[in-house]
């Protein structure tokens, strides 16, 4: 596999309760220093932190424009617009017109209409989901999936990516789009985060189902329009009204732009919103549900949805009804990211200081762009500063803490029945002990690419270096079986690899086995052209000619699969995968065949080869490669029925 492929791989993987005791408590805190003075939070400080902020790190991340507005006290504080909303004409970011796609952040619109509901007595947030639907899904191990469930992300659904972003309308209602991609349910409902975007659309069609409304039309009546958010829409594709508002969307900045960005599930992820719009959502929020006149939520409701944490990974972060927490410098703050393949954003709200932060950008930028979390982070430091009260782990407990916690881990929120399981394999996060005592997660890695490294604060419990963010295990039998960290905890965990698939011996395995095949099969027309060059007869006749050929065979067809797994691996992580994806079904096809005939038929193929050259008088080099070949074609058929390559399926 390429060093590319295996990296898209690598970001597939990235990018999703503890029982009492299983989790250390905090050892006691060392003596702090005194607390930072904060900067005092003004508009004119702020306008002036941001415009040396923002406008560097945009032309350093290769991001064409972004928004960022601030709340406080029920007021816009400050909204600016940086770079430009179309490169070709040079039209800049307006924060009060410019329309961003947010991704994500949609689902605090559909969690806030699930609250409604709930709040007006039509919705039971334990409940079993099927009461409010036209179709069943079924309980697994006798728990059914309840819209608690959803708003915090433990329904227990498999992933699934195929078509989740698309060029144009897929033309089907919300109903029949989540009818035709019910994905399994691998955990029992409520045990494990594993974020979920068809949790977010079961929730939205709820919703539609209960109040007899199209969600868009839901959303508009009674969350958009009450709160003033006259250029913001669900809407696919945008009205009329809207559309010239619309900002482009980038690869990155130099690059030209992109397709208008389709979400299939709409409550997933489909508004479209202005700078402005997102103020007043923010202050409504802060306000206990209220903006002016507008109340979208009663008090109580908002204290719930705001205050109802579930933190299956705790002392790290957790999720509320909905926003994730994001605590930080002691300051209790929930946020959502959104993501789409060109738009970014994120909003946090600091509920205690009735501050709110949100910013939107309208490319991927460069690789490794870590902006929004800089933004969120260096805002955090400078009006909301705190020192750091951790505690202290002697060595030698910090030593033998990370040699427990260093492994290989498979993320919660993955496939775990199609081709994608392949990303459980080869993109697994590995946790290495550095001889300083510190650890280093392969996902967590600063701007440049670095790992972070993270000192033991408590046990089984440990904080960035010079940072914020915080990795944490649960620990059962003396053994590391979970682990997460604050920026991921609240929507993912990571689970210890089983040693059968674990990538420390397996990727170097099918690594090993590609270049024995790939000699087996060059050998075979550089052996031709060497015997034409001499006028050397071929050496081999009968059973050990058929077996050698056969053989050769066999690992030229899995060669071919090898090629076409990377080929479509590819294609998912161009910059329209997911659409592209879902038109290639017949090569999905085509490469499954492949695989099964090459390993289901190239194991035999090579034992009746291995036999046939033990049994004759072949010399000691043929008898190992016999040997070699054998045990790849075994290693290589444990890696595709582990990575549920021998599927002949296009659920992905």
């Amino acid at each position: 596999m390429s060093k590319r492929v295996a990296r898209a791989v690598h970001r597939l993987a990235v990018a999703l309760t503890v029982a009492s005791g299983l989790v250390a408590p905090a050892a006691s805190a060392t003596p702090a220093a005194a607390d930072p003075t904060p900067v005092p939070l003004t508009a004119t400080d702020l306008a002036a932190w941001l415009d040396g902020f923002v406008p560097a790190a945009l032309a350093r991340d290769g991001i064409a424009g972004a928004v960022v507005v601030v709340v406080k006290d029920g007021a816009v504080l400050v909204e600016r617009g940086y770079g430009t909303a179309d490169v070709a004409t040079g039209a800049p970011v307006d924060p009060k017109t410019t329309l961003f796609r947010q991704g994500s952040v949609s689902k605090l619109f559909t969690w806030t209409a699930v609250m409604q509901l709930v709040e007006a007595g039509k919705l039971d947030l334990d409940a079993d989901i099927n009461r409010y639907l036209d179709f069943t899904i079924p309980p697994r191990n006798g728990r059914p999936i309840t819209l608690r469930n959803l708003l915090t992300h433990t329904p227990g659904f498999e992933e699934t990516v195929k078509a989740l972003i698309t060029s144009k309308p897929s033309g089907a209602t919300l109903g029949q789009e989540l009818q035709r991609r019910l994905p399994p349910r691998v955990f029992d409902a409520g045990a494990t985060p594993a974020y979920s975007n068809y949790g977010a659309g079961l929730a939205g069609y709820v919703v539609e189902r209960v109040s007899g409304e199209p969600f868009e039309q839901y959303v508009e009546a009674h969350i958009l329009r009450p709160l003033g958010m006259d250029s913001s829409t669900f809407a696919q594709p945008l009205p009329a009204r809207l559309a010239a508002q619309m900002s482009k969307g980038y690869r990155t900045a130099a690059e030209p732009p992109e397709s208008f960005e389709f979400v299939p599930v709409a409550p997933a992820g489909s508004l479209s919103a202005t700078g402005e719009d997102m103020a007043k959502f923010m202050i409504a929020h802060l306000q206990d549900g209220r903006l002016g006149d507008a109340q979208i939520l009663k008090p109580e409701t908002a204290e719930l949805m705001h205050s109802t944490r579930t933190a299956l990974m705790a002392p790290l972060r957790g999720i509320e009804l909905g926003f994730y927490d994001q605590d930080i410098n002691g300051h209790r703050v929930i946020a959502h990211g959104g993501d789409l393949l060109y738009f970014h954003s994120d909003l946090a709200l600091f509920l205690d200081d009735h501050v709110g932060l949100f910013v939107s950008l309208n490319s991927a930028g460069l690789e490794r762009s870590a902006l929004r979390e800089a933004l969120f982070e260096g805002f955090a430091d400078r009006y909301f500063p705190a020192a750091v009260h951790d505690g202290d782990i002697d060595a030698k407990t910090a030593a033998e803490h990370a040699r427990m916690i260093a492994g290989h881990y498979l993320s919660a929120r993955g496939s775990y029945s199609t081709f994608l399981a392949i990303a459980s394999l080869v993109g697994q996060l590995s946790v290495v002990a550095n001889p300083d005592g510190t650890i280093s997660v392969s996902m967590l890695t600063t701007p440049s690419g670095e790992p972070r490294r993270y000192r033991e604060i408590a046990p089984f419990l440990w904080r960035e270096v010079g940072g914020h963010d915080r990795v944490g295990a649960i620990v059962k039998d003396g053994r590391v079986t979970r682990i997460s960290s604050d920026l991921l905890s609240s929507v993912i965990v990571f689970d210890r690899a089983p040693p059968s698939i674990s990538a420390a011996w397996l990727l170097p395995a099918v690594g090993a086995a590609v270049v024995v095949l790939l000699a087996t099969v060059i050998a075979w027309p550089v052996a031709a052209l060497i015997r034409r060059r001499y006028g050397a007869p071929l050496s081999l006749h009968g059973r050990r000619r058929v077996a050698e050929r056969t053989a050769r065979l066999a690992a030229l067809v899995l060669l071919l699969a090898v090629a076409g797994w990377s080929s479509v691996l590819a294609l998912l992580f161009s910059h329209n995968g997911f659409e592209a994806l879902a038109q290639s079904d017949a090569l999905l096809l085509f490469v499954q065949a492949l695989t099964v005939l090459g390993t289901c038929g190239g194991l035999p193929a090579a034992g009746y080869q291995a036999v046939v050259v033990w049994r004759g008088n072949a010399g000691w080099f043929a008898k190992l490669w016999s040997v070699l070949l054998v045990a790849s074609f075994i290693v290589l058929l444990w890696f595709a029925a582990a990575g549920h390559l021998l599927k002949l399926s296009t659920l992905c």
